[in-house]
């Protein structure tokens, strides 16, 4: 393959899986590399300074692989830039990545933001199926659930009723004390972003520290 060669894009993720990726990085306490050089040899680390590894992961030749080593080529072309950045932030920080799991699925749980189209099959509801604008936690038990589909490589198909039934237990069912028996599915997800609580209260925390008192 020549320099300038493209590799094959990863398979597209759903708008669940893309979310439950952004919301790891939100938790990085340090930037993952930016430039190709860097990257690059932040990625030979972790492939234990294979270059033929990584040339295969990124799609792209091993000569391809050591001119972005040695700073020769400095601008990759979108999709190799893309698989660099991706590639990277997969691998960056795995230890802060796997706390924060690991806090969402004991005590922590998340934060879901969803705009999809809602609909119920209790009858007598009084929540009639229609495209809501939804900010709900998400407990430490369905948190888990979510997290285990996910790193079990779930599709987005499987993820959607275990999603729906954790809005369900908090927003429409308001843990439990209202609406019982009421089951929700979510379809045509317009948008979804879920972050770790345990990150949302060091954002405070840490805003509240900037406060200066006149």
């Amino acid at each position: 393959m020549s320099d300038h060669e493209q590799q094959q894009s990863a398979p597209g993720r759903g708008k669940v899986l893309e979310a439950l990726v952004r919301a790891e990085r939100k938790v990085f306490t340090r930037p993952a590399p930016k430039s190709a050089k860097a990257q690059v040899k932040f990625l030979l680390t972790r492939a234990k300074g294979s270059t033929k590894a990584l040339a295969e992961r990124l799609g792209v030749s091993r000569r391809t692989v050591e001119r972005y080593r040695a700073g020769m080529l400095t601008t990759p072309q979108k999709r190799l830039q893309a698989a660099l950045v991706e590639e990277t932030e997969s691998e960056w920080q795995p230890q802060v990545r796997a706390q924060a799991r690991e806090q969402a699925s004991t005590s922590g749980g998340m934060m879901v933001h969803v705009v999809a189209y809602f609909g119920f099959t209790a009858s007598g509801s009084s929540d009639d199926g229609r495209e809501r604008h939804i900010t709900t936690a998400i407990s430490p038990t369905y948190a888990q659930q979510i997290l285990q589909l996910q790193a079990s490589g779930a599709t987005e198909e499987e993820l959607h009723p275990v999603v729906a039934q954790a809005v369900t237990e908090s927003y429409f069912t308001e843990w439990g004390t209202r609406a019982q028996g009421l089951r929700a599915d979510f379809t045509h997800v317009q948008s979804i972003d879920f972050e770790f609580r345990h990150h949302i209260i060091q954002g405070l925390l840490l805003s509240r520290s900037t406060i200066v008192v006149p």
